[in-house]
């Protein structure tokens, strides 16, 4: 049964993520690398709290519009487009000068590579475009299990990027499960790219526009 509670909840839900997000570019662009390591341990592991609590929120949001059967318009617009500022987002900063390595003090960087960003850019921005054109046209074109996998394990990324970029001395377990998202991130946007794109091949052929004219006319 819907109510207006459960008919803004799910919307709630999305723009306090936004704001959550916001707050986590704040938190990232003020890293000092050169305190104390337990101040910037601290202050990394704030940060990546505050981002796992975003990405947590966008299951919940869409899990509750689903049961409650009170998905808007509203919602279909900015939980994506939230979604999409707040992992691409985290990449940008972990791909910017302020997670480089810094030999001297110990510390390895997030792993992060700025070609590794361009290639996950594309990628959202091709799946964009073939969205947009199936929904122009009327075609469903939900995401599939793929994007979800991928969205999973960009953000389990993102978040272990930044705990090690803002540790001095690393554990080596730490390091491995960082380069281990990472790569598995790529591949995974990659392949999730690829089934996209198949997809779209399968789409039914467009009927010329004058192609219903021409057959009165034949008859």
């Amino acid at each position: 049964m819907q109510t207006p509670l459960r008919r803004a909840l799910p919307n709630a839900i999305t723009m306090v993520r936004l704001v959550l997000a916001v707050v986590f570019f704040a938190m990232l662009q003020r890293l000092d690398r050169s305190e104390t390591a337990e101040q910037l341990a601290y202050e990394g592991s704030w940060a990546m709290a505050i981002f796992a609590v975003a990405a947590v929120s966008d299951i919940v949001d869409g899990y509750l519009a689903r049961r409650w059967a009170v998905v808007s318009v509203f919602g279909r617009m900015m939980d994506p487009l939230v979604d999409k500022m707040l992992v691409l987002g985290g990449f940008i900063y972990l791909a910017s000068p302020i997670f480089e390595p810094i030999p001297a003090n110990a510390m390895i960087g997030s792993g992060i590579a700025p070609w590794m960003v361009v290639v996950i850019l594309l990628r959202e921005l091709l799946v964009t475009g073939i969205r947009s054109y199936a929904e122009s046209r009327g075609i469903a074109f939900p995401a599939d299990w793929s994007g979800k996998i991928k969205m999973f394990v960009q953000s389990f990324c993102v978040g272990c990027c930044v705990f090690v970029g803002t540790r001095i001395e690393p554990a080596n377990w730490q390091v491995f499960l960082r380069d281990a998202s990472t790569w598995a991130t790529v591949v995974l946007t990659i392949l999730s790219a690829v089934t996209y794109v198949h997809r779209a091949l399968r789409f039914p052929a467009e009927t010329p526009p004058d192609a219903g004219h021409a057959g009165k006319k034949g008859t």
